[in-house]
């Protein structure tokens, strides 16, 4: 029995849709699927009636890109629409953030997996940047998220007070967990600012996390946090965590000849359990 995860599945672009098809069956294993699977209902829908019929069991947690409210999609946004992807989730037996966490049921290692939704807060800058001035930094340097224009906070007056309330939510949750039961949290996020590097375009990181996960750090046991968004594929750890980002990407992003099925990360909790 294994774990694996995958992120940032993009299947809008036809080459990542036909790729999903293409995935063998792991029937005894669990999947982490961390967001950003597209931007339509019909998107989720798409891969997890494929999904769900190649793993055992499903845990899913959404991105931006699943939040997105675009012209063609329909009025549903914001609150709404991720409870209406929650409830189909539901219904495939996937398991959400807003489910009970689960105990790894495998015999190398016992942690609970937590699924998280927090979103962000723009508060991954550089501390000279002020809080107010975010958005104009990082659009000195050409760089705007197309979250400005398409995910709706709604009922939320913005998207920072729709990360504060999933924060406290999120966090209400993690403090009736026993002590030193040790987590496996997956966000779609990064849980730390110095993860948040993107070379090519680092000003982006403002749309990557909140610093408000770091303390989670130290609140939680947390062993391994599963996290996707910035297309940068890496396993590494640091300060005793380990932390794996898992996406596939665009199409521009990976490559074929190794199909889906090369991108899936293997979450070794062996090694996990030993630090």
């Amino acid at each position: 029995m294994k774990l694996y995860a995958i992120s940032d599945l993009h299947l809008g672009h036809p080459q990542n849709r036909a790729a999903l098809l293409q995935l063998p069956e792991y029937r005894d294993d669990w999947l982490i699927l961390a967001g950003d699977v597209g931007e339509s209902i019909a998107h989720l829908e798409f891969a997890l009636q494929i999904l769900t019929s190649r793993f055992a069991k499903i845990l899913w947690t959404p991105g931006n890109h699943d939040l997105w409210t675009l012209p063609t999609s329909g009025a549903v946004r914001g609150e709404a629409k991720y409870r209406q992807m929650v409830s189909l989730c539901r219904r495939y037996g996937v398991l959400t953030p807003e489910d009970p966490y689960v105990l790894w049921p495998g015999t190398n290692f016992e942690a609970l997996l937590a699924p998280v939704f927090v979103l962000y807060d723009y508060s991954f800058h550089p501390d000279h940047v002020a809080a107010h001035d975010v958005l104009a930094w990082a659009e000195e340097s050409g760089v705007v998220c197309a979250d400005e224009a398409v995910l709706y906070p709604d009922p939320y007056v913005s998207r920072s007070a729709w990360c504060a309330a999933r924060c406290q939510y999120t966090e209400t949750r993690l403090n009736q967990v026993a002590d030193g039961m040790p987590l496996i949290v997956v966000n779609h996020y990064p849980l730390r600012r110095d993860l948040a590097v993107l070379p090519r375009i680092p000003r982006f990181s403002i749309w990557c996390g909140t610093r408000r996960t770091e303390r989670w750090l130290e609140q939680y046991s947390i062993a391994l946090a599963v996290y996707g968004h910035l297309h940068i594929r890496q396993s590494l750890c640091r300060d005793g965590v380990r932390y794996e980002e898992v996406s596939l990407g665009y199409p521009n992003q990976w490559d074929p000849a190794r199909g889906m099925a090369g991108y899936l990360r293997e979450i070794d909790l062996g090694t996990t359990a030993h630090g």
